[in-house]
């Protein structure tokens, strides 16, 4: 084994440590399937095997909906890739499962990961060790399409500020046909996009509450604040006839085909929606409460080094996250995903700042809350299933209220058993 030749101006606040690396190694890196994601890391592989001549990296992929049984199949098989890719929500279940090893401090060490990163990156930490780091974060934002606002009369370059607002510029967009089926959404309903992330981290706590305490283990959104905020995303469906949960399949897809005025989603949407070439559409923060109270929710994919990665692929791999964690990949992730950078540093330069679409989502990092989830999948189907008993089977909010409630808190007692 031979000392590589660091990576200079690419390892980020990692670039003093020496990384060893075999010769002619191979890894694997896993992720799920989304086309600018694949794009980016092909990209970032490319960069990195061209300095590092040595080391060949195998970009293997999963559908969304497979890839965490895929990831936790492979590791009992004996077949775990080296480096992967995991939602924050998923650490204490890939952790539990021995899927992932701690991050070794002489490579990461914990005082440049706290004051480099983003805050939030401590959801990645259990107990004395880090697991994973991310290329990016992404906050929320209402997307909005100027065409629909213009038609409606609204001005394209005034996009709604309040929760008030919102409800008025998407009754103004909304078009019904004869039966009252929505044709044209004012604003897309979508609690298996982002809506859960709006109900749970945002709307609850713009009405007085707070969804959980005691760390996120103890569910509290049963109460006059979490019922408001239930009332009034149902209310934009059964009152406002803004949206329609089940449109077009997904808001996403709505919005992109010009079939609704507002969208409320992530960064890791900027990448796609720019291939819209239709109409035009902009950014603004989520809306505010009328007292001006603005919420939002963080969240991030991490990248980790497999349990089962030793010798030189575990070189190889310290070398390969390091670089996929620096300013440099941090660029081309932005630019083709339009997630933004992990590290400070690198998000908050001035032509971010500055920029009308990344500014947005920066300023709501700002404000911003991230659920540690226990059961991320379960509690996020929890979340739909509560909404669709009232706009579906036409349970009382109250009641649907409580049941979600009931049944997420044994969701995560059961997780930490």
């Amino acid at each position: 084994m031979r000392k590589a030749t660091l990576f200079a101006g690419l390892l980020a606040g990692f670039s003093t440590f020496a990384f060893n690396a075999a010769q002619a190694v191979e890894i694997e890196y896993w992720q799920y399937v989304y086309d600018t994601r694949v794009q980016a890391m092909d990209q970032l592989i490319a960069e990195f095997q061209k300095a590092n001549p040595d080391i060949t990296v195998k970009q293997v992929t999963f559908p969304y909906a497979d890839y965490q049984t895929r990831v936790i199949a492979a590791n009992l098989a004996g077949n775990a890739p080296d480096v992967m890719q995991l939602f924050y929500g998923w650490l204490d279940k890939f952790v539990a499962g021995g899927i992932l090893q701690p991050l070794p401090t002489d490579a990461f060490p914990h005082d440049k990961i706290e004051n480099d990163f983003f805050p939030i990156v401590t959801a990645m930490k259990r107990g004395d060790d880090y697991y994973g780091l991310p290329t990016a974060v992404r906050s929320l934002a209402l997307f909005y399409n100027k065409k629909l606002f213009t038609e409606a009369g609204l001005d394209p370059n005034n996009p709604p500020q309040t929760l008030d607002e919102f409800v008025a510029a998407g009754q103004k967009i909304a078009k019904l046909d004869d039966a009252g089926n929505v044709t044209v959404a004012g604003s897309t309903m979508d609690m298996g996009g982002q809506d859960h992330q709006w109900w749970r981290e945002v709307l609850i706590r713009q009405f007085g509450g707070e969804p959980y305490a005691d760390g996120d283990t103890k569910v509290t959104y049963n109460s006059d604040a979490g019922l408001k905020a239930l009332d009034f995303y149902t209310s934009l469906q059964l009152e406002k006839k803004i949206g329609k949960v089940g449109f077009m399949d997904e808001g996403q897809a709505a919005f992109r085909a010009g079939m609704a005025g507002m969208t409320i989603d992530g960064t890791f949407r900027l990448g796609s929606f720019k291939g819209i070439k239709d109409f035009e559409w902009g950014v603004t923060e989520l809306p505010a409460n009328a007292e001006g109270v603005r919420s939002n929710y963080a969240s991030y994919f991490a990248n980790g080094i497999s349990a089962k990665t030793t010798g030189e692929e575990l070189e190889a791999s310290k070398k390969f996250l390091a670089y996929i964690t620096s300013p440099a990949a941090m660029d081309i992730w932005l630019k083709t995903v339009g997630e933004l950078p992990a590290l400070r540093s690198a998000a908050l330069t001035d032509a971010n700042l500055k920029d009308p679409i990344y500014a947005p989502f920066l300023k709501g990092l700002e404000y911003s809350h991230t659920t540690l989830f226990k059961d991320e999948q379960g509690q996020r189907q929890n979340a739909m299933d509560m909404v669709n008993r009232v706009l579906l089977e036409g349970q009382s909010t109250k009641d649907s209220l409580a049941q979600a409630a009931e049944a997420e808190q044994e969701m995560i007692d059961a997780a930490q058993q």
